[in-house]
């Protein structure tokens, strides 16, 4: 009979096998992951709104309303004044969820945004850590859940919107430059036609294309890529954008001819300038002058300004290197000018953050290379510097600080989202209601999208995504010989 201390050894024994083979690191970070997504949820509770899909039940009604038999513009959703406002080929795209009730629908819109989210950070954070030699799917496993819990994306979510799917088709043309820049490098002329036109981004410019026909801001990319003469990507762009709308015509021709010939310019579809939610540059004059209307010349003046100062940043930022803070820059734009930006529009903070902490934290690192070259790193002892100069011994701490500060900032302010305790609607009441300091608690992320359009620091040789580039041509012209 074993004895009860030769029973527990034996238990002990086992339960070692067991854990012996697993990996306590990947433990602890599931449960920081698990922990994360947790208090995201409970973030999404206290700073967000009550979500009922009330976007989609408009298109929802509106599809299945068309696929009835009657006109799709003519829509009007019960109870309210809106109806449907994107094109055609939008209305084509979503005429199969007519099929579902409106809860599947947006179930299955929430789940494919998570899911494009998802592959978005993955290829966007992909270059930073291998940089920093970070696990890919711990970074990406805690940057889903905190980036779902901003504003932008709880609101895009809880009113089953499609920003963050068009923002995914134009972040994929961007992985697909860096693809395409680095094609000599990765792929010999033995690999597959197929392989070579998806992971060589012979495709690039069509995403572009694609979230253009839908929602007509993105067209402001085209117009970065003609700017930064990308020609092919910028060509593939158009066509894409051209194509798809010739064929909503081919298709469903009256109803193009509605959209293009009278809904398109009925801006009351979507609502006052001044409501609260419209954080553009359009909105935030119309509140600034406690007017349901913007302020026509004046918007223009600004929204020119804007439109020039972001188009050349973008221009100078990809010179430089840095196409990921490019596209964020016109995207940041885009919602600046654009005469109506809903928060759930305000998807372009997600890179914006990306970048801000990517660049402390470069910041820092070069600092740190900077000390230990000085003599002032603990590699050193401390010795004296290069010719006689010592950097402060704070120096290598405080490097960084003020855009890691700020990327931090950025993300609380969308996080907690002030505007709605100090939502005002006129002409019941003024949106000076509340003082100064909730005028400026209105109008906060329309001010935050401006300081990042004039602001937001580019990271010089991070990431590039040249179009034709000559080491890659070099490299594919010597694989060939």
């Amino acid at each position: 009979m074993p004895t009860t201390v030769g029973r527990r050894a034996d238990r002990l024994a086992q339960v070692q096998r067991v854990t012996r083979g697993i990996d306590r690191r990947k433990v602890v970070r599931g449960a920081i992951v698990a922990a994360v997504a947790y208090a995201a949820w409970l973030a999404i509770g206290a700073f967000g709104r009550p979500y009922n899909f009330f976007d989609m039940k408009i298109y929802h009604g509106a599809v299945v309303w068309w696929a009835s038999g009657h006109e799709l513009y003519e829509f009007i959703a019960p109870g309210t004044t809106l109806g449907f406002t994107y094109p055609p080929f939008a209305g084509l795209v979503m005429l199969p969820m007519a099929q579902l009730t409106i809860g599947a629908a947006g179930m299955v819109n929430a789940l494919a945004s998570i899911a494009a989210l998802a592959l978005v950070l993955a290829g966007l954070l992909r270059p930073i850590v291998d940089r920093l030699g970070w696990p890919l799917w711990f970074t990406v496993a805690l940057a889903v859940p905190l980036a779902l819990a901003i504003e932008p994306s709880r609101e895009s979510l809880g009113y089953g919107q499609v920003n963050i799917l068009l923002f995914a088709l134009i972040m994929a043309d961007l992985i697909g430059l860096r693809w395409r820049s680095r094609r000599g490098t990765h792929y010999a002329a033995t690999d597959g036609p197929l392989l070579r036109f998806v992971y060589g981004g012979a495709w690039a410019g069509a995403g572009i294309g694609l979230a253009t026909a839908v929602k007509l801001t993105p067209a402001l990319f085209i117009a970065y890529l003609l700017i930064t003469r990308q020609w092919r990507v910028a060509a593939t762009a158009i066509g894409t954008t051209i194509g798809v709308t010739v064929g909503s015509f081919a298709v469903v021709g009256d109803e193009s001819r509605a959209y293009f010939g009278s809904v398109l310019w009925q801006t009351e579809r979507v609502g006052a300038a001044d409501m609260t939610p419209n954080q553009s540059l359009a909105g935030l004059l119309a509140r600034l002058y406690d007017s349901i209307e913007t302020p026509g010349l004046l918007w223009l003046a600004f929204s020119v300004l804007i439109l020039a100062l972001g188009l050349s940043r973008a221009a100078s930022s990809r010179a430089d290197g840095d196409e990921l803070t490019a596209f964020t820059l016109v995207g940041l734009t885009a919602n600046v000018i654009s005469p109506i930006s809903w928060t759930h529009h305000l998807v372009w903070v997600i890179p914006a953050i990306i970048v801000l902490a990517d660049a402390a934290v470069r910041r820092r690192e070069a600092s740190r290379g900077l000390a230990q070259r000085t003599g002032q790193g603990p590699a050193f002892g401390g010795l004296p510097g290069v010719n006689g100069l010592r950097p402060p011994i704070w120096y290598p701490t405080l490097t960084g600080l003020r855009h890691g500060v700020a990327a931090v900032g950025l993300y609380l302010l969308f996080l907690i989202s002030p505007i709605w305790p100090y939502e005002h609607q006129l002409p019941e009441v003024s949106h000076y209601q509340d003082g100064l300091f909730g005028a400026l608690m209105e109008n906060s992320l329309a001010l935050a999208l401006i300081l990042l359009v004039a602001a937001l620091p580019w990271r010089p040789g991070a990431e590039p995504a040249f179009y034709g580039d000559r080491l890659a041509r070099a490299v594919a012209v010597s694989g060939r010989r």
